[in-house]
């Protein structure tokens, strides 16, 4: 049952901009509604709408099949990403075997290559392997920032699979440690870090559009 925030009474006049305005003390206020209920749409449409966002299917391109405004789409999309992005919060960190790496995200542009190029976002990301993912963009390509997130990803104990870079040196000081050295792109022996490799070349094809 609805009550006043104010006074604690049931009885309401509904106002024409939503809110409600208590009899009792005169205090307005507005309903708080979840996520689903925040938007006006039949149920109908917001599963069609989420179809789409987990196809990828941009707002521009749902023009020639609407199933509303390209404004309320927009809406019912980023609520969608707040939502996954709250989540995500209540993820517990991994543990066992996980794959650490970072690489970076942007469009091609001209000037300098590599970690230090205009433009470009640098993202870390651990992946439990035959499990999930996690990936967070970082503000600088160092041994601090990337120890940052594996302290709040990962639990100690775990086994971490990871290049030569040295920021990783002191992961052994964690748990176990296993360093994939390369050979012309390819690892050496049987370890590899092939899963967040693949999921990097997987984020950026999926990306790419954009």
């Amino acid at each position: 049952m609805r009550k006043c925030t104010a006074c604690g009474r049931a009885r309401f006049w509904a106002l024409a901009d939503g809110r409600y305005k208590c009899k009792a003390c005169g205090h307005r206020q507005r309903e708080e509604l979840s996520a689903w209920a925040s938007i006006r749409l039949t149920d109908a449409q917001k599963r069609q709408l989420i179809e789409r966002f987990v196809l990828g299917v941009p707002v521009y391109r749902q023009r020639f099949r609407p199933v509303c405004g390209a404004n309320t789409a927009e809406k019912m999309y980023r609520v969608l990403r707040a939502c996954c992005a709250y989540a995500e919060q209540w993820r517990a960190p991994f543990t066992g075997a996980v794959e650490c790496d970072e690489t970076t995200f942007g469009s091609a542009r001209h000037g300098p290559r590599g970690w230090g190029a205009l433009g470009k976002v640098i993202v870390f990301g651990i992946i439990k392997r035959n499990g999930e993912v996690k990936a967070m963009p970082i503000a600088t390509h160092d041994r601090r920032a990337v120890m940052e997130q594996i302290d709040a990803h990962t639990r100690e104990g775990s086994l971490y699979y990871t290049d030569q870079w040295q920021a990783y040196a002191t992961l052994k000081l964690r748990g176990d440690h296993v360093v994939i050295r390369k050979e012309k792109g390819r690892p050496v022996g049987r370890d590899h870090i092939n899963g967040i490799e693949g999921f990097w070349s997987y984020a950026k094809n999926w990306l790419y559009p954009y």
